[in-house]
């Protein structure tokens, strides 16, 4: 690659940075690598959505065409809610993603076989149907548990997992009242499961531990998976990177049973920006950071002692609000709210002990999604510190100037350059909702204008963002499947993932085009990758 890596003295402050232990593990060079929404992926064997060892061949694609990030949106278990950052635990895993064709004994009851082929009718949908694949899923795993209990739980691993997961039995006991309840939030629930303790916990551990069983197993089964995803990484030299949400569901095992760190009489939200002149108020709520000092940090401790067993490195979702956070009165707009702390000098101070915290508690490399309206002390902190910050390519220009353009060869090495996000329109839709925009960087590029961006544009975009001066280089999947028509759905709409601020269907329900082999058996996109990757 024509991408650089840092100069001796850009170098030197990476190695004297509070993540230089961090980066040794990673390694101090370019990396280039692809965003894999796993509910996206469909194989032969899946069924109706992304599935843990679906991303075993996408590892050995990756290594083949030179790409050595894979980096995922998140993965906990959100209950019947379709967001992946909207999570009813910070710790558990989501079943809906278990392979079922990999569970263990499954060839041997004919019964289940027979089931799991129905579950397996190949769909071309453009989108998943998240209500039927969740009963479906369900009402399998709860046969197959039912069918292999004895088996599991007699497995040397299975003790394991539960004796080094203390989270377990906060989690599995809010499942089973959650299910109890019909799936009302724990605030509408009888008066003595609303307010847990240790006690209680431990008796209705034991009243109740033939139903929790349930979900215990289900949480062993998908680390099982992934961690057999993870060594498979590890074999083929290609690091994962997990995405860990910043905030937690208000209805959550967390906030159900750890509810001092939590202050639920405020709403976190995001003031008016490009997304909404109305600001936002996303429901979830604040954490106690001086009052729940202590408590919280080895919380957030354990949050992440538990994703270093799964990822090499982490994307810290909406950084700035470690630093300072919007807060909402439940029921109010966005608009209405105010900064904690108020007091803009006490940002720095609060967030780099936040930083620093979790930089101690776990050895994976954090990456900060730090876009937006985020203060220049803000990033200068994580500069400091040896933490990247995010840099997507349209929306990097001159802002106090003339707004051009920046080059990528003027990015900070500390930093991650992509084309779009999972919040952004993909590049085809931006490039024809946004002429303007496209314009301007057409001006950049001394290219051609058309309505319509061409495959090579497309290509050179994505090959500016590999060859800017960021240590990482990671784009979406779908956008290098766009450059091929065979492997794009028509309408560049179709492969949006969320759009902020509107609550719709089709968010966090998109399926790429092409099944996982289709994808890793393409040999344009092979061959193409390669070609960029070695220029």
């Amino acid at each position: 690659m024509t991408a650089r890596n840092p100069n001796p003295l850009e170098n030197q402050l990476i190695e004297n940075s509070p993540a230089a232990a961090h980066w040794n593990r990673i390694g101090i060079r370019n990396h280039h690598g692809i965003v894999v929404p796993l509910f996206s992926l469909h194989t032969r064997h899946s069924c109706g959505i992304g599935e843990y060892l679906d991303l075993i061949p996408i590892i050995e694609w990756c290594s083949k065409v030179g790409l050595d990030v894979i980096q995922l949106l998140p993965l906990n278990d959100t209950g019947t809610d379709t967001s992946p950052y909207s999570s009813v635990s910070a710790m558990a895993l989501n079943p809906i993603h278990i392979s079922l064709q990999d569970l263990p004994r499954i060839n041997d009851d004919p019964q289940l076989k027979k089931i799991l082929q129905t579950l397996q009718h190949p769909k071309r949908d453009d989108r998943v149907d998240y209500p039927v694949v969740q009963k479906l899923k369900d009402e399998f795993l709860r046969y197959y548990v039912s069918q292999n209990e004895k088996f599991i739980t007699a497995e040397p691993g299975y003790k394991d997992f539960i004796e080094s997961n203390s989270w377990l039995d906060i989690y599995t006991v809010y499942k089973f009242f959650k299910d109890k309840n019909h799936l009302k939030s724990w605030e509408e629930w009888p008066a003595d499961q609303r307010e847990p303790d240790s006690k209680k916990l431990t008796r209705w551990k034991k009243q109740f531990a033939k139903e929790t069983l349930y979900y215990s197993i289900l949480q062993y089964l998908c680390f099982a998976q992934f961690e057999e995803v993870r060594a498979h990484a590890e074999k083929n030299d290609v690091f994962l990177k997990g995405d860990i949400p910043i905030l937690i569901n208000r209805d959550s095992a967390d906030v159900w049973f750890h509810r001092h760190l939590f202050d639920l009489n405020w709403s976190v939200g995001a003031p008016p920006d490009m997304y909404s002149t109305e600001g936002q108020n996303w429901g979830v709520p604040l954490y106690c950071w001086e009052a729940a000092s202590t408590a919280l940090t080895e919380w957030w401790k354990q949050r992440l002692e538990v994703a270093q067993r799964l990822y090499h490195i982490y994307r810290i979702d909406h950084v700035v609000g470690f630093f300072r956070v919007w807060a909402v009165l439940p029921g109010q707009a966005g608009r209405e709210g105010h900064f904690v702390p108020a007091e803009w000098y006490a940002w720095i101070p609060e967030g780099e002990k936040r930083m620093r915290m979790m930089l101690k508690a776990s050895h994976m490399l954090p990456i900060g999604e730090d876009l937006g309206a985020v203060p220049p002390n803000i990033k200068a902190c994580l500069g400091r510190l040896g933490i990247c910050g995010t840099k997507v390519m349209r929306w990097e220009r001159d802002w106090d100037g003339d707004k051009h353009y920046l080059s990528g060869k003027e990015y900070s090495p500390l930093s991650l350059s992509t084309i779009s996000t999972h919040d952004s329109e993909p590049l085809r839709q931006w490039w024809r909702d946004f002429p303007e925009e496209a314009k301007a960087y057409c001006k950049m590029k001394r290219w051609d204008w058309g309505m319509k961006i061409t495959p090579e544009q497309q290509w050179q975009l994505l090959a500016d963002s590999h060859k800017s001066n960021s240590l990482f280089h990671i784009n979406l999947l779908s956008e290098y499947l766009e450059v091929f028509p065979d492997m794009a759905w028509q309408a560049p709409e179709q492969s949006r993932i969320n759009t902020p601020g509107i609550v719709s269907e089709k968010n966090w329900s998109v399926r790429i085009k092409p099944s996982v082999e289709e994808i890793v058996e393409h040999r344009g996109l092979k061959a193409a990758l390669k070609k960029l990757l070695i220029e």
